[in-house]
């Protein structure tokens, strides 16, 4: 069992070592948060088994409209054209809440060596139930691949190297940077890396030419919110909210991000006063990049402010909701108080 908030890698390790060895298997269930992962390696399965032969002739798509074990079956028993393997690719199809699962028991059982069946998890979430039979028997004649968010390390890397691909050199820590400032999915990084590239003058990547063209993600332009509010800069905090209602964030949006925001602080200030480190704060949340920031931002508070932040901001999220009044007026109301009494 993998360790726990640590994903299982087993399965993506597995469909590595099957396109590498340029044998894949006959059975795939691709899933997870990292879609440009998931999609890069889709394709690469593509070129391995559509290549030669009639092409696309051998791939068959269903989607959960018209699946049915019937139309499952017919895509299996289409024999290859010109080529040794078909690739039947299944979009979005919860296979353990559909019917007729004894069906697709036997047809998962028995797929022809020939055959490749991907079910590919999209929009749906992948939550198997491993008591059944239809999980053990996925677990017996496939590979469950999980696409998960990558850890820093290998994000970093991937960062530079896609730079370096478009004749860029970048800082380790600005790239750290980077990902803190638009997240940690690869997708939305591969846009941002594409803007930053084409904007910066010289071959190296500076901290202005990610601040000119990036979009941040609202934790991040929240994270500056709660740095100003410490710094007792309530024109900063103020300017920074007038950013965010220009972007067409609502401010329940933004009080539910700043909301949590403080009581991420919150447990950061307990953690240091219980002799706790950033790792023990990330794990508490399941963070990634931001725990040693919010160690950072969190000695500028006391305790009791904190406690009573989380308080307010309880508050004033109920009063947006419940009250009728205007609710940037209240977002406001609660930046000056807190930067007030920081």
């Amino acid at each position: 069992m993998p360790p726990k908030n640590k994903p299982d890698t087993a399965g993506f390790d597995k469909l590595k070592k099957d396109l590498s060895a340029g044998q894949p298997g006959q059975l795939y269930i691709f899933h997870g948060e990292e879609t440009y992962l998931r999609d890069h390696y889709l394709n690469r399965l593509r070129e391995v088994i559509l290549a030669g032969g009639l092409g696309e002739f051998n791939r068959h798509d269903l989607n959960a409209k018209d699946m049915s074990p019937h139309a499952l079956e017919e895509a299996v028993d289409c024999l290859p054209m010109i080529a040794e393997r078909t690739l039947i690719e299944v979009t979005d199809f919860d296979l353990f809440k559909a019917g007729e699962k004894e069906e697709y028991i036997r047809i998962l059982s028995n797929l022809p060596d020939y055959c490749c069946l991907v079910f590919l998890y999209d929009i749906l979430e992948y939550r198997p139930d491993a008591r059944t039979k239809l999980a053990q028997t996925v677990k017996a004649h496939g590979t469950a691949v999980n696409f998960a968010r990558q850890s820093p390390r290998e994000l970093a890397d991937w960062v530079r190297r896609h730079f370096k691909a478009q004749g860029k050199d970048i800082d380790p820590r600005l790239c750290e940077e980077l990902i803190f400032l638009c997240g940690d999915l690869m997708h939305s990084l591969q846009q941002e890396i594409g803007k930053i590239a084409a904007y910066a003058k010289g071959d190296k990547i500076t901290r202005a030419d990610i601040e000119a063209v990036a979009t941040p993600q609202l934790s991040a332009v929240v994270f500056r919110i709660a740095d100003a509010i410490g710094e007792k800069n309530f024109d900063r905090a103020a300017a920074i909210l007038g950013e965010l209602y220009q972007m067409q964030k609502s401010p329940y949006e933004i009080m539910g991000a700043f909301g949590k925001q403080m009581r991420q602080l919150y447990s950061a200030r307990l953690a240091l006063d219980r002799q706790k480190n950033a790792a023990w704060v990330a794990g508490l949340w399941g963070m990634r990049y931001p725990a040693d920031r919010l160690m950072v931002s969190a000695r500028r508070f006391s305790l009791q402010w904190c406690r009573r932040a989380v308080v307010r901001c309880a508050q004033t999220d109920l009063a947006m909701k419940s009250t009728g009044q205007d609710a940037k007026e209240l977002m406001t109301t609660l930046l000056l108080e807190l930067a007030n009494t920081a």
